[in-house]
Order: structure tokens, then sequence, then C-alpha cells
């Protein structure tokens, strides 16, 4: 019975040392959670059975055994008589058996976990230790739902940010705050036109529960230039930022450089630690510690931003779903990178479910009701329709599409318009962006841009190559087919002189291909499109590599799994002879990783395109 319960209890032990480190410091999967409980469960049962019933003592059986010899014939032997002796032995055996305490292995009693009956201090001690990673666990998974669900949270915070106006999203809940009024002014006044005093440019009357007590105010940006402005709210909120280029036209700040930055993927506390904050996000502080020498004009979000389901759901109603975008907003962390830069974003699947593939039914509409308050309605516009003239914003689509200094920009939605993942991969009815999206987005890529613009950017919240070879279905190497039609759509967009660069996430690792268009195609090898995919900011990674090249269609150019924390940084430039450069650097934990850059096509024939009256009596540059 001791035996059975002190191997009963080692193994549970071991187990559970095992998943609680895995859990905490590398991934909260979530079936580890009550496999944690159980071992504990089944632990102190056999801890417990093992230490009442395990005796102290041990059985010495001591066997003395004393042998005599006795010549028989010595007279002869001394009288010469012979030579060889005549040898008598004589054997005694005692035997003593008796009971004695054991003697205490304590390093033993620490790494197994099971009890010693003569040592109670490193009995309690081993003991100590599975409880402390049960009380760890406990404190991870249930510590922000019971201690900081925010409702009281207060903050601001910016979105979109275009050359005319700021979108400002503002979360109060204090009612006895109203009217909320907004005042903005240029930073660092330098001219006449640049004035120092504070205007009043919006106010908020009243939030309400029904939008989770968020509210947006459009922040006019009247001046001619680029400025940098800063914000203040009545309710002791402030910021500042950047005022976006003209399409076309290069920036007069930052030395002349376009930079935006992209990531995905966050979950708080990840790998644990018990001296930080609940809702503490490490790889925060590693974007914070880079983000003021960057210069960056906003963050891209590629989806991700809360684990509905990670370390644990706790349900699917409305509250358990904003309750996870307070918190992150909440979090110490956010104010150092989310207060003075714009953030934008995209959806993903973990807003919603894992590998969501149900497009708008079951839970969607009760998940994506929080997206909507605290992301896309401080977003960039919806993205035009490819109906009539092109220039209406398709109504209720919830992909966005904008056009900023050198670059136009897409944001895909892959999740509310997708077809089942589990569907042929060559299957030519799977779609992943649904017959309106696909259409918009092809009109997106077809038409021709500003003077000055040379890049085109697509975010999308799943890597577009399938050189992943883990979950490869929920990716764009799932939908083969639309995904070609899509890389020819991008290789033609060479033609007019512009780059198109993919912007992805989701694998928790860093990627960069190349997708060159056939050898013996129309297109120039210039046209090449390449995909720069990088996640998390703040999650778990895979320690055993998961991408790999098979063919000659997606060719790897760098690929890093290793890194808690990961980020982009896009940084365009102006080059003579109508040339623009694009500079990727990939951040790894902090660090710069890798970089590389590339240069826009030349157009081969650029159609007129449409120009402002304001770049007719001005120009663009």
């Amino acid at each position: 019975m001791a035996a059975r319960s002190r191997t009963l209890a080692t193994l549970t032990s071991g187990g559970l040392r095992i998943a609680s480190y895995f859990f905490l410091r590398w991934a909260a999967v979530p079936p580890l959670l009550p496999a944690i409980y159980t071992l504990f469960a089944i632990y102190v049962t056999a801890f417990v059975s093992n230490y009442l019933t395990e005796s102290k003592y041990q059985i010495v059986d001591k066997v003395d055994v004393v042998v005599r010899e006795d010549i028989l014939n010595q007279d002869a032997l001394d009288e010469g008589k012979t030579d060889e002796a005549i040898v008598e032995e004589e054997v005694d055996i005692k035997e003593t058996i008796s009971a004695t305490e054991k003697p205490p292995n304590r390093l033993k009693t620490l790494l197994t976990g099971a009890p010693s009956p003569n040592s109670l201090l490193f009995t309690a001690l081993t003991f100590l230790v599975n409880l402390v990673c049960l009380a760890m666990v406990t404190d991870f998974v249930y510590s922000p739902k019971w201690y900081y669900p925010s409702h009281d949270l207060s903050f601001a915070r910016i979105g979109y940010v275009s050359d005319s106006e700021a979108k400002l999203l503002i979360r109060e809940p204090d009612q006895t705050k109203m009217p909320i009024v907004v005042q903005l002014h240029v930073r660092d006044a330098q001219v006449l036109s640049d004035s120092p005093l504070w205007h009043e440019v919006g106010s908020v009357k009243l939030t309400t529960e029904d939008s989770d007590f968020t509210a947006v105010v459009t922040l006019p940006l009247t001046h001619s230039k680029q400025r940098v402005y800063e914000w203040t709210t009545s309710n002791n909120h402030s910021g500042e930022f950047t005022a976006a280029p003209k399409p076309g036209v290069m920036p007069e700040l930052s030395d002349g450089k376009f930079t935006f930055l992209s990531t995905s993927c966050i979950v708080p506390r990840l790998p644990y630690n018990p001296l930080d904050h609940p809702l503490a996000f490490p790889g925060m502080k590693h974007l914070a510690k880079v983000l003021p020498s960057l210069g960056a004009q906003f963050m891209l979000f590629l989806g991700d931003f809360i684990y509905i389901e990670v370390p644990h759901q706790f349900g699917q109603t409305v509250e358990d779903y904003r309750r996870k975008y307070r918190q992150v907003y909440a979090s110490p962390d956010w104010p150092a990178i989310g207060q003075n830069l714009s953030w934008i974003h995209v959806l993903d699947d973990h807003e919603i479910s894992n590998d969501w593939d149900q497009q708008s039914t079951g839970v969607y509409e009760t998940a994506v009701d929080p997206w909507h308050h605290y992301q896309t309605a401080v977003n960039p516009p919806q993205a035009k329709s490819a109906e009539g003239t092109g220039l209406l914003p398709r109504s209720g689509a919830t992909y966005f599409s904008f056009t900023q200094g050198p670059a136009s920009f897409f944001m895909l939605d892959t999740r509310s318009y997708r077809s089942k993942n589990f569907e042929p991969f060559d299957n030519e009815n799977k779609t992943m962006l649904g017959a309106t999206q696909l259409e918009d987005f092809m009109a997106w890529l077809r038409q021709p841009e500003p003077r000055g613009v040379k890049w085109k950017i697509v975010a999308s919240s799943v890597p577009f190559t399938k050189n992943w070879r883990v979950n490869t279905q929920d990716t764009w190497g799932g939908f083969l087919v639309e995904r070609k039609k899509i890389l020819e759509a991008m290789w033609d967009a060479s033609n007019l002189g512009i780059g198109v660069v993919i912007l992805s996430g989701d694998r928790h690792e860093f990627g960069a291909t190349a997708f060159p268009p056939p050898q013996d195609g129309k297109w120039p090898e210039s046209a090449t499109v390449r995909e720069f995919s990088v996640s998390p900011l703040n999650q778990f990674y895979s320690p055993v590599p998961t991408y790999k090249q098979t063919d000659d269609e997606d060719v790897k150019l760098k690929y890093i799994n290793f890194g808690h924390s990961k980020f982009g940084a896009v940084s365009i430039e102006k080059l003579p002879d109508e040339q623009s450069s694009l500079q990727y650097t990939a951040y790894i934990d902090g660090t710069n990783a890798w970089n590389l850059t590339i240069l826009s096509p030349t157009a081969a024939h650029i159609p007129p395109a449409r120009v402002s009256l304001w770049d007719r009596l001005f120009g663009t540059d």
C-alpha cells in the first residue's frame, strides 16, 4: 500500500510540476488547466496516504559469522611425521534483527514530491512546492477576473489618423464626469500659423452600457502641413499623435521617412512572473523601449488582441468578451505604447473562437460587439465598393482601406466570410474573403494610385504563404485557388509601378517569404510580392520549427521561431527616378534581429490617376 501510494505521489508530483511550468512559462494551453487541478487532487490523496502508512523505521537484518579453525594433527606436524595439516573449521553464525529509523533523503524528498516520514520539514517543503505551483496557476488564470474586471476603467486612445482628422476613443463609465470636453493644439509651434493655443474640438455628452461606456470624438486637423498634435480631455487623459502625410506626399517629419509598425497576438503575464501585475504584458515593455526611436505613424495590429479562451474561457456572454478588451486597455503597460501612437486593427479568430470558420453564425455577433466598440469605431474608413464609381465605402464592411504618404493600405477580414477550413485546399469555390470582399479587394489592387504612392500594403491576419506546415488549412495555404487569383492581381500591380507587400501575423513566429511570378509568365521579376509575417507581441513561440519551403512558389527569405515578443517596422523612403525603397526590420524581444530593403518596381505604363484640385494647383511634391 505504502509503495503504491509513494509511486503515485511521485508520478503526479512530476506531472504537476512539468505541466505547471509549461502552462506558466511557455504556452497557456487551455486543456492543461483541468489536468493540473486533477493531478494536484490525486497527488494530495497519494501524499497523505503515503505519509500515514509508510513506517518511519526500517528492518535491519544483521548477520555476524565467526569462523574458528582447529588443527587436529598438530602433534604429528610438530614431530615431523606428516606435512599435511588436518584442519577442522567451526562456524558460529549470529543473526540480529532490529528496527531502526530510516535516514532522511532530503534531496530525494524535494525532487520527487513524495513525503519523508522521518523529515517533517522537508515533507512540508516538497508539498509546499506543489502547492505553490497550483497557487501560481490559479493566480495566472483567475486573478484578472476576480480582482481586475476593470468595470471602472477610464481611458482614451487615438485610433486612425489621416491628414485632416483623427479619431479619439474615450471610455468613461462615471457619468458625473460628463460632459467630457476634448481640446487640441499643435505641439512645439514653430511659425505664426502654428497656434500654440488650446482649442475645444469635441465633446461627449454621455456614455451608455450599450457601447460599454465608449464614445468616439473626431478631431479636425486644420493645419495644411504635417504637425504633431497634443490632445487632452476634461476627465484627465492626454496624449499626442502625428498627422498623416497626404496621399502621395512624403512626411515632413521623421527625416522624410514614412514608418509604421505591425504585430499581433497578446496574452497578459506570459511568461508568468509572480511579481508582475496580473494585467502586465512583458512584450509591450520591449516595444516601449524601442518606440521612441522609430518615428512610427501607427501600429497596424493584425488580430488576436484578445484570447477569449486563453488561459481559460469563463463564458461566451458579451460581458466575457468586453472584459477581455477592458483588461488590455487597463494594463499598466498600455499607456507607454498606446497613449501617443495610433492603433488600427483587423479581426482574427481568438477575438471570436480558435480557428473560427463559422462566418457570422453562433457566437460571432456576441464576440464582435466589443471589437466594434473598442476597435473598428476608430478604424480607417470602410473599403471602397467595387460597384458603381468605386468611390463610395462598402456599407457594413468589416474590412478597411486608406492611403497615406507613399502607401495605400487594405485591411482584410479573413474570418467573417470564409468557407470551412476542412474543405479541400484546391476547391474552386472555397473562399477566405467571400465574394463581395474579394471583388472590392481586387478592384483596389487594380486601381491606379495618386502620384507618389509606390506601395500597396495588404494586411492579412493569417499568413499568405503555405510554408507553415502546422494547421496550414487555417492560413491562405488552405485556400489555394483564391490565393492564386489574388497573387496574379498583385503581380499585375507592378505594371503600375506599384510594389505589393503583405503583412500578416497569427503564427507566433517570424517568416519572410517571396512570391516571384512564373519564370515564363508575362510578369517581370520585379513584380515579386513579399510577405512579412510577425507575431506575437506577447505570447508563446514554438521551439520546434514549423516553417518549411517545399517549392519555388513560396521562397523563404528568413525564418525565426524563437522569441516571446516580436514586431516589425516598415520604413519607406523616396529615391531618385520616381522609385521608392521599403525597409522591413524584425524586432525580437526588443532587439533588431533582421532587416531587408526592397525597391518599388518601375512602371511599364501608368494610367492617369485621379488628381485632386489641390494637387493640380500646388503639386504633390
